[in-house]
């Protein structure tokens, strides 16, 4: 698996961003990340962290909340992207893949998949494209003719990440992939991530509560807590730390622990510094 330390290419930046919503909540504190070229980088943490937030800000989807980014900045390939439009960001490579799928219900899979091309004109590579999806989602090919409505969750998660392909994008913001679905279809769902990243060069940052998968499949991940992050490194790292294994992974030198034992921890002061 590849080590994103390798690529000294940075395609997205985030520089020390703060959000508010409503003019006075506010949720993002400080927050900073880079996503290099070819890499998966894995934002993770707790319900409310403001995992969903960090990706809309990136995105540009914060105003139809009424959330804005008040300070820092988000540069991709080295430009300023927080004043440009959501379809403008899919033109230059970035798209992201809503948390609860969002597929039109009344559409079928083959039709959603072709609405991920919408802003492209090239008729003969968009069909080679949507081969290209079918390839990686079978079970898609087998019911592209049905309503996503009536499929189940997890051919909708591989339906919206098929039509997020379908853009050819450069990165994806995949956000909480593994929501509602059963521990198989998420190993399903993140190798066909990885071959996505090898295979044709996307880079990924996915939000996930999942810490025990995101880090497995990630190179490099950030965890947010509050609005800010507390800790980041390499994933390989990450799955070793003893903080991450007791807060996160619910594994500490005594052994495993439930959920119950250490949802409510008390942090040692260095995981704040």
């Amino acid at each position: 698996m590849l080590d994103a330390g390798q690529n000294d290419e940075t395609l997205l930046e985030v520089n020390n961003i703060e959000v508010i919503y409503n003019h006075v909540i506010l949720v993002l504190k400080g927050v900073s990340l880079t996503v290099p070229k070819g890499g998966i980088t894995a934002l993770l943490g707790g319900n409310g962290a403001g995992k969903t937030t960090t990706l809309k800000a990136i995105s540009n989807l914060l105003h139809s909340e009424r959330g804005e980014v008040t300070k820092g900045s988000i540069n991709y390939r080295g430009d300023r992207i927080q004043d440009l439009n959501p379809a403008d960001l899919v033109k230059r490579g970035v798209i992201q893949v809503m948390e609860g799928r969002h597929c039109f219900e009344h559409l079928t899979v083959e039709e959603n998949l072709l609405t991920g091309a919408y802003t492209r004109g090239d008729g003969r590579a968009v069909a080679q494209d949507l081969e290209m999806v079918y390839e990686y989602f079978p079970r898609l090919k087998e019911r592209r003719k049905s309503q996503a409505g009536y499929t189940s969750g997890g051919e909708q998660q591989m339906c919206a990440i098929g039509r997020a392909l379908m853009s050819r994008p450069e990165t994806i913001l995949l956000d909480e992939p593994s929501m509602g679905l059963a521990p198989q279809l998420v190993e399903q769902i993140f190798e066909i991530v990885k071959s996505v990243n090898e295979n044709e060069g996307v880079s990924f940052l996915l939000a996930e509560q999942n810490t025990n998968v995101a880090l497995r499949y990630a190179h490099y991940g950030y965890i947010l807590e509050s609005g800010r992050i507390v800790m980041d490194g390499p994933a390989a790292e990450l799955r070793e730390n003893p903080d991450v294994k007791e807060f996160y992974l619910g594994v500490s030198e005594e052994g495993r622990k439930s959920f119950r034992d250490v949802r409510s921890y008390r942090r040692r002061k260095r995981w704040l510094s």
